[in-house]
């Protein structure tokens, strides 16, 4: 079955989604299925953009369970955060 988790961040400057997704991918692999974007709004007072996409994840060969789902995540969290972007 499907899991899916989302992530909100604080753009960096040089944020371009392309490079977001490779970071899932890299983070991931095979087992993010889909990633998108659900949410983004420029914050009026400061001018900080900020995003959340939602990561899909599912394996074809066996049931994933939440605590890898979880560990993937976390893996991913703090790839991005040593790549500049400010985890909400």
């Amino acid at each position: 079955p499907l899991c899916y988790k989302d992530i909100s961040f604080w753009e960096p400057e040089s944020f371009h989604e392309n490079d977001f997704f490779a970071a899932v991918r890299d983070n991931a692999g095979d087992l993010a299925e889909r990633v998108y974007s659900i949410d983004r709004f420029k914050h009026p007072k400061t001018g900080k953009t900020s995003s959340c996409f939602r990561v899909e994840y599912r394996s074809m060969e066996r049931s994933l369970t939440n605590k890898e789902i979880d560990e993937i995540q976390d893996k991913l969290r703090s790839f991005l955060k040593n790549e500049g972007y400010e985890l909400r």
